[in-house]
């Protein structure tokens, strides 16, 4: 089985920058993309940023892009999420992602518990 923990959340102010790490564990998998979603309070878990793992191509929701990037160190299967000018509306718990290349969480194959996010005003 695989397991991915998420780490690197906290508290910045508008404008400042966070780094996200997810590390997988566990035996390999057939999954090509690694990604991340995020939920809001209140709101439904949406797409932020995917990679495909073996030519490490990206994408990205067009509300983070330009400001986040995406990223992976295949020695350490670790993905990256390196956010930018951080906005309080980037708030949430973000949720590291194994599977398809799609933006759809309800077909992705493994993911984390998450990590906090909170971006102050």
């Amino acid at each position: 089985q695989v397991q991915l923990v998420e780490s690197g959340g906290g508290l910045v102010q508008a404008g400042g920058s966070l780094r996200l790490s997810c590390v997988a564990s566990g035996r390999t998998f057939s999954s090509y993309f690694r990604g991340w979603f995020r939920q809001a309070p209140g709101k439904e878990r949406e797409f932020v940023a995917t990679i495909n793992w073996n030519i490490g191509a990206t994408s990205y929701a067009e509300s983070v892009k330009g400001r986040f990037t995406i990223s992976r160190d295949k020695a350490k299967n670790t993905v990256y999420l390196q956010m930018n000018s951080l906005k309080p509306e980037d708030t949430g718990a973000y949720y590291c992602t194994a599977g398809p290349g799609t933006r759809v969480w309800e077909v992705m194959d493994y993911w984390g518990k998450g990590t906090l996010v909170t971006v102050s005003s």
